[in-house]
């Protein structure tokens, strides 16, 4: 196969630019000089703000009727995600002309080859570990480029930029077995819990793909491991967890005034206070795997400690929306029963006098299907469970999977499945204790209306 050069193309045309991933690579093209466009099904705030930054994108399916700037076979390379259907015309269209094609995955890997790749891999807690760890990397004197899965709140961009520095923070997706066309120096691997079982088909095959990614990580480099990952590598492994014995560890962690502490322990020293802008038990934990990759790459334990108390998070990873003394909106991403899991127990933390309502939606048919008892015995701990219709994504319903089903196996009586557009009146009259939208859907299209709504009634109440 012939090796592929960036320096041979003048213009790179993105089929599906509006994704979280896809979006982090055009502002990256973009930001080197060359001309970059795309396709995307629907218009959404990230769209829009690509395009406010000069990048063209339309919502049509062209077919061969590319746009003039990108009609060049041999000075255009085309991206495309996993997502989009392989019968759209402009896909195939690209494909039968001879235009260099390549998924955003083969294309991060190309880009990220020539430095030393920062990989955080897992099935929860990626994109918030990849945002800290490049936010901390940022305001030390070590810096970092990245390529995030999430808008982060301290850059408000899924993109970080630094030519002279020679990291790259990449958040290592499992999702198509997308992490194996990277080069890692170094990673961290928080957790290998079965997700995305229509790609894999069971739990081993799963976890052998992480074992695949481990061994690409260079002997020079780390692999930080959430304690009781069974992972080996060609370097070396230091292991992170809360409350129990590890390389590093963090203990009594607690709540004064509103603030999220811990102390950190590692290599027979103790950091005490360590304080968190983050707060939440996973994020503890997320917290120790940054702390153990910066020190490796020399960062100071003054600037790992200002830019953990500094660090705001990510747009829906447990995003607060209202944030009052008796009326509490948190926005959260999680889509598996561990996730729901580490939210439910972080919020009971925080708030143990709250009443706590949660607003889910799953996130495709076969997801929902392969963990129908995990979500459902996630949500019984809520006070009172919300469940919206299933969001399909890719796929096509699955007999008696509905959320229906999922609602029959919740042991909470307080539990109704409602449309997207009931949620507003279901919660109306809602002027105290803790709301939760939980999901990685198109529930987010709701959540400013609801903050909207929910900050009056906390006003008036």
């Amino acid at each position: 196969m012939k090796k592929i050069q960036l320096s041979a193309f003048d213009s790179v045309y993105f089929i599906g630019i509006g994704g979280i991933g896809m979006s982090a690579l055009a502002r990256y093209f973009a930001s080197i000089g060359l001309q970059v466009g795309g396709y995307d099904k629907t218009p959404s705030p990230l769209t829009q703000t690509l395009a406010q930054e000069g990048i063209s994108i339309h919502y049509t399916d062209l077919g061969s009727n590319l746009p003039v700037e990108f009609q060049s076979i041999e000075k255009t390379l085309v991206v495309f995600t996993p997502a989009i259907p392989s019968d759209m015309n402009e896909l195939l269209y690209v494909k039968s002309a001879g235009y260099c094609c390549m998924k955003r995955a083969e294309a991060l890997g190309l880009i990220t080859r020539a430095s030393k790749g920062l990989g955080v891999a897992g099935t929860h807690g990626k994109t918030t570990t990849s945002s800290m760890l490049a936010y901390i990397l940022d305001q030390s004197s070590v810096k970092c480029n990245a390529f995030l899965g999430g808008i982060s709140a301290n850059f408000n961009t899924n993109f970080v930029a630094d030519e002279l520095s020679p990291y790259t923070v990449i958040e290592a997706d499992e999702f198509d077995r997308s992490f194996l066309q990277l080069s890692p120096f170094a990673s961290i691997v928080t957790s290998t819990d079965a997700d995305h079982l229509d790609i894999y088909g069971d739990s081993e095959t799963f976890v052998r793909g992480f074992q695949e990614y481990a061994n690409l990580i260079h002997p020079e480099g780390i692999l930080v491991l959430r304690n009781g990952l069974n992972l080996t590598a060609n370097c070396n492994i230091i292991r992170y967890a809360v409350n129990e014995n590890a390389d590093f560890s963090a203990t009594n962690l607690e709540i004064q005034h509103g603030r999220f502490y811990m102390d950190v322990h590692f290599h027979n020293t103790t950091w005490k206070a360590v304080e968190l802008g983050l707060p939440g038990i996973h994020n503890a934990e997320n917290a120790l795997a940054c702390i153990a990759l910066c020190l490796f790459l020399g960062v100071s334990e003054f600037e790992i400690r200002t830019g953990l108390r500094t660090f705001l998070g990510v747009k829906r990873r447990f995003e607060y929306k209202v944030r009052t003394e008796k009326l509490v909106y948190i926005d959260d991403y999680a889509h598996h029963p561990t996730e729901i899991s580490a939210l439910v127990r972080s919020v009971r933390l925080m708030y143990p006098k709250l009443k706590i309502t949660g607003i889910f939606q799953p996130h495709l048919f076969s997801r929902t299907q392969d963990f129908m008892n995990g979500f459902a015995a996630e949500l019984s701990q809520l006070d009172e469970v919300i469940v919206l219709p299933i969001y399909p994504a890719r796929e096509l319903p699955i007999p008696g999977v509905t959320s229906e089903s999922v609602l029959e196996k919740v042991t909470q009586t307080n539990k109704r499945v409602i449309d997207s557009s009931a949620v507003l009146e279901a919660l109306k009259d809602h002027s105290e204790g803790v709301i939760l939208t939980i999901g990685a859907g198109d529930i987010d299209r709701i959540v400013e209306p609801l903050a909207e709504m929910l900050r009056k009634n906390g006003e008036l109440n």
